[in-house]
């Protein structure tokens, strides 16, 4: 988890849309972020998503269409995030809430960018099938 960096301002509002699966978080300093439940689980925290290192990372697919189900608070300083693939794991800082908000069209970019390297899809999971299953219907968008 990304450690936290005293001078984020703290979220005042955390407001969770369904219907255009945004999650909207207002800070201390007055700026508002909305952010995608897609793009909230690619850049999870988690182990299964960043790995145990640089270079470990594990490229999210078939994320499009991802919601969040539950938000619950973690001390004060982060949320947990449970998603509707199952994705439960991550812990979301208020820091990296907000490196993700401020940041988040170049991320977004990237994250298309290694979609596109890979051949994979926002809207075939090909990061959990076992080899073999479903192996070659990845490659289009």
């Amino acid at each position: 988890m990304a450690g936290l960096d005293k001078h984020t301002p703290a979220p005042t509002e955390i407001k969770l849309h369904q219907k255009s699966r945004l999650l909207e978080i207002a800070f201390a300093d007055n700026k508002n972020f909305k952010l995608s439940h897609e793009l909230l689980r690619v850049f999870s925290p988690s182990a299964e998503v960043r790995g145990h290192g640089p270079g470990q990372e594990v490229l999210q697919t078939g994320k499009r269409n991802v919601d969040i189900l539950n938000i619950e608070p973690v001390g004060n300083y982060a949320i947990k995030l449970s998603f509707s693939d199952g994705h439960d794991t991550g812990l979301y800082s208020w820091d990296l809430l907000y490196n993700l908000g401020e940041h988040q069209d170049e991320l977004w970019q990237d994250y298309l960018s290694r979609l596109e390297a890979a051949g994979a899809s926002r809207d075939v999971d090909s990061s959990t099938s076992a080899p073999g299953n479903k192996g070659g219907s990845c490659g289009h968008h």
